[in-house]
């Protein structure tokens, strides 16, 4: 399972990140391509504890879906509601410039593979190991990078 610790994976992602556009076309969901830069940012506040987020923890996804959305090479659904603290849509961050939210994005994803890091609890996951953070922390810009053709 690919995730953030491993060698090359960060420089991966950020080449991803980099080919993004403002014009980059969504092949689902209803974000641009900027606002899903915001929802990537704000995702990884609110898992950092830097952003307020409400939880919706059931016991299914804690232990069921987690395991799947973590643990197969099944890729996320399309078009799944996310958490309303981040979604630029409702109360998510509202972008900026093009590369001001690109470049909050590439720090984020180098802070947030620090071995020192903490994290809080996944809004839908809960309780979350340091591997479990780094596979979701790949897996999640992978799935809306995907949505921009990357």
């Amino acid at each position: 399972m690919t995730h953030l610790g491993q060698p090359g994976a960060i420089d991966q992602l950020l080449d991803r990140l980099g080919r993004l556009t403002p014009d980059s076309t969504r092949q689902w969901g209803r974000m641009s391509s900027h606002e899903m830069l915001c929802h990537l940012a704000d995702s990884y506040r609110a898992c950092l504890g830097e952003r307020e987020v409400s939880h919706a923890q059931t016991w299914m996804m804690r232990h069921i879906g987690k395991r799947i959305a973590l643990r197969t090479a099944m890729p996320w659904p399309k078009d799944l509601p996310t958490r309303p603290e981040v979604n630029t849509l409702e109360r998510g961050s509202k972008p900026t410039t093009f590369e001001h939210d690109r470049a909050a994005v590439v720090e984020l994803v180098q802070r947030f593979a620090n071995p020192d890091v903490r994290f809080t609890q996944h809004p839908v996951f809960g309780t979350m190991s340091r591997e479990d953070w780094l596979i979701w922390a790949w897996k999640h810009p992978d799935h809306h990078l995907r949505q921009f053709g990357l």
